[in-house]
């Protein structure tokens, strides 16, 4: 019996075999067409976007990518592949990459890290803090920490800066008049995000430039001209106030740490004491012990009153000081005119005879006018073993001085050679005449007399 050919068979296995010819032919037309449009997009050279970023499932984040990447579909074999594959493989291919290039530089291997504290709202565990970032705020490290002494050093750091990042720093503060003082100097910080002034020079650019540790205090400058840094109540302190301010720029950038430091005067246990014997007008400063301690009367200019702020640091470091006034103090006379040098005898007796002052002698330190009183007293009284003068002269300066029947008058000025500059300071350093020629020599103090040692500072740039 032979088999049925097409057309003849009839019954359930003919309409079968057509079913599945049927629908052969279908799969077949559906494969032409498909590998026709394929062939057709392939000539044109068409280009597909890379699929979006997978996420890492190590770091749960997007791995870094191209994000504009397309992969070119020009060349890709013509095989049974599934389209889009080979773009597929690309895409993943190069965020792995990526992911492995950018794993070697972050500082984190585990999870996102948070966002650090103080920095900028738009930064997200999408971006990492750079190699070393600290994850605190910038702070202030002062030493010693919140109090010091006015002729203490202070050590100043700031910590939790950017990688050399810029920076300006500011010291201000007001004396007890109101008066503002201020200085400010430009840094940038190390690799590690610390800056120590102790180690990093200032730049150009502030109030001084170049390694120095004290500059933002020695630097300070007063708002108002020409004012002078003067501590009148030797009891309280100054409050030193320090900012950091983000940049270099002419206008201050954002405030990103301060601190408060107080400078005091008066060590703790240093005693103040106000002298008023006979005619004693002074201060007398003793150091913490039982003493005795080394003696030293601390004579300041022609601006007169009773400065104590000196006297009282030196008590400080071990010794008895006496802050002597001379003139427009109380009952003392109000102007310089004539002094008698029997007032300042009566001070070294006085000291000469304290219990906390040791001797055999004592010291004398003395300032611009101050500074030829100590050396008239060294030449002409007893019991002086050293005396230190701070650009004074060695002649009698601006009054007549009387000791017994002595009589050393002033030196002679000239007013035609006082020079006034434009800020309107008086420049008077060639007004006085020399005390080694003329008539002037009557005003040289016979300091070959003294029987002391003799210490002279010099500032050259003191024209007045």
């Amino acid at each position: 019996m032979k088999p049925p050919t097409a057309g003849e068979g009839s019954g359930g296995e003919d309409r079968r075999g057509g079913e599945e010819a049927g629908m052969q032919g279908s799969r077949e037309a559906r494969k032409s067409a498909d590998s026709q449009e394929e062939s057709r997009r392939a000539g044109q050279g068409t280009c597909r976007p890379a699929p979006p970023r997978r996420a890492c499932q190590r770091h749960s984040r997007p791995e870094p990518g191209p994000s504009s990447a397309r992969i070119c579909l020009r060349n890709r074999p013509q095989g049974r592949e599934r389209p889009g594959a080979m773009g597929q493989v690309s895409a993943r291919s190069l965020c792995r990459a990526s992911s492995s290039a950018w794993q070697g530089r972050l500082p984190w291997l585990g999870a996102a890290p948070a966002a650090p504290r103080g920095r900028s709202p738009a930064w997200s565990p999408g971006t990492a803090p750079a190699r070393g970032l600290s994850s605190v705020a910038p702070s202030i490290r002062l030493s010693p920490a919140a109090r010091s002494l006015f002729d203490e050093p202070l050590a100043i750091a700031v910590q939790g800066l950017g990688p050399r990042q810029q920076v300006t720093l500011r010291t201000s503060l007001r004396d007890e008049t109101g008066e503002l003082f201020q200085a400010s100097a430009h840094y940038q910080a190390g690799d590690d995000g610390e800056l120590d002034l102790a180690r990093s020079p200032a730049l150009p650019g502030g109030s001084f430039s170049g390694l120095e540790p004290m500059g933002l205090l020695w630097a300070m400058q007063p708002q108002k001209p020409f004012w002078r840094l003067v501590k009148r109540d030797v009891q309280s302190p100054f409050l030193l106030q320090l900012e950091v301010f983000e940049g270099h720029g002419e206008r201050r950038g954002r405030l990103l740490a301060q601190a408060q430091h107080e400078r005091a005067f008066l060590r703790d246990g240093v005693r103040r004491v106000p002298v008023r014997e006979g005619r004693i007008r002074a201060t007398l400063f003793l150091p913490t012990g039982s003493g005795p301690f080394p003696g030293i009367i601390d004579l300041y200019g022609a601006g007169g009153g009773l400065p104590e702020y000196r006297a009282c640091l030196l008590a400080n470091h071990g010794f008895a000081v006496l802050a002597l006034a001379f003139y427009s103090y109380e009952d003392l006379p109000k102007a310089m005119k004539e002094f008698h040098l029997e007032y300042f005898e009566e001070a070294v007796n006085y000291m000469l005879q304290h219990t906390q002052v040791k001797g055999p002698g004592i010291g004398l330190l003395g300032h611009s006018k101050g500074g030829d009183l100590c050396v008239s007293m060294a030449s002409f009284l007893k019991g002086i073993t050293a005396t230190a003068l701070i650009n004074g002269s060695v002649a009698n300066v601006g009054a007549v001085l009387r000791y017994k029947d002595i009589i050393i008058p002033p030196l002679g000025i000239n007013p035609k050679r006082i020079k006034v500059g434009k800020s309107g300071i008086a420049d008077i350093i060639d007004a006085l005449n020399s005390p080694l020629e003329g008539p002037d020599q009557q005003s040289f103090i016979p300091l070959e007399k003294a029987e002391c040692c003799f210490l002279f500072i010099v500032g050259q740039d003191d024209h007045n």
